[in-house]
């Protein structure tokens, strides 16, 4: 199910997104002696992850992963990893474990072998933190990947391999069954645009069309999506 919470602007929001998610991960702490997040690439939330890399916590006991990234090495321009490291595990967040989803194999179907027992090892998450694309896409959860119904099965893998039709690059990502593992979920959306997307998503239930939607609409996990206009 969706908790729509919106905010003035993106600076309010990540100021509480930031401040929630260390409450969670100092909790996890305080109870289980370590926490594990998953977070997202793109542009939307570096600020975000910029402020959280300030955050007095006990970063060497959290644990981070990605919920997908691009098959190309850390060092270029369009990896998720390379974004994560350079706005998030700076800082006090240095401290943190990262976990990459990249092994050094010359396709995403070859190497997920690698990256799969990385991902399929750790406990339940303490908090996921999905992205959404125009096409309702999540993760590398894509609507045009002839992976997509195995994506979304509730025996999938872990990590699987995809490779989309409308979008570069072959992707690695964590499956539906792996991302809902998590005590705590949450969209990160800015913009109009976005908005008018998850209004779509919410107005239908094919999640192969949307998969975004086998998380909105999910009947025991509750999405907190985090939205500003600008």
């Amino acid at each position: 199910m969706m908790q729509l919470n919106q905010f003035a602007n993106s600076e309010a929001l990540n100021k509480q997104f930031a401040a929630e998610l260390v409450t969670i991960l100092q909790q996890a702490i305080s109870l289980r002696g370590s926490a594990t997040l998953v977070v997202s690439g793109g542009r939307t939330p570096q600020a975000l992850f910029q402020q959280l890399s300030h955050a007095d916590l006990a970063w060497d006991k959290v644990t981070i992963t990605l919920a997908d990234d691009r098959w190309l090495a850390a060092d270029q321009a369009d990896s998720n990893e390379r974004l994560v490291k350079a706005s998030l595990l700076q800082n006090r967040a240095a401290k943190a474990k990262f976990i990459s989803l990249y092994a050094n194999s010359a396709s995403a179907f070859s190497g997920v072998i690698e990256v799969l027992p990385r991902i399929a090892g750790l406990p339940t998450f303490d908090a996921v933190i999905l992205g959404m694309g125009e096409d309702g896409h999540t993760a590398s959860l894509f609507p045009c990947s002839e992976q997509i119904a195995e994506s979304l099965a509730s025996d999938a893998p872990a990590v699987l391999a995809i490779k989309p039709t409308t979008a570069p690059y072959e992707r690695i990502t964590l499956s539906k069954s792996r991302l809902e593992n998590t005590r705590h979920m949450f969209l990160h959306l800015v913009g109009a645009a976005k908005k008018t997307v998850l209004d779509q998503a919410m107005a239908d239930n094919d999640v192969l069309a949307m998969p975004i939607r086998a998380f909105l609409q999910h009947s025991e996990l509750t999405v907190s999506v985090m939205y500003a206009e600008q």
